[in-house]
């Protein structure tokens, strides 16, 4: 994995954790920093990364994405965009 995807990986759990506790939280965290730290970061794949981060990435399929870099890509339903 590379350090990007590493990061990106780091921003989607961090994603994830934010959104499972934003029914206890006030003031309501601020989602769109993650998702434009997240955009940022998959500005940053080289021309070879994985297609299928790109795409999951670039359709907001994060929790696909998150499956993928942790190496559970199998678990991903195919969609219909395929």
């Amino acid at each position: 994995m590379t350090s990007v995807e590493q990061a990106i990986l780091d921003a989607l759990h961090e994603l994830d954790a934010t959104v499972k506790s934003i029914s206890k939280t006030e003031p309501k965290p601020n989602l769109v920093s993650i998702f434009e730290r997240i955009d940022s970061l998959a500005a940053q794949l080289p021309a070879r990364a994985n297609p299928d981060l790109v795409h999951y990435i670039s359709r907001r399929s994060y929790e696909k994405a998150r499956l993928l870099l942790e190496g559970e890509d199998a678990k991903n339903a195919r969609g219909s965009c395929r």
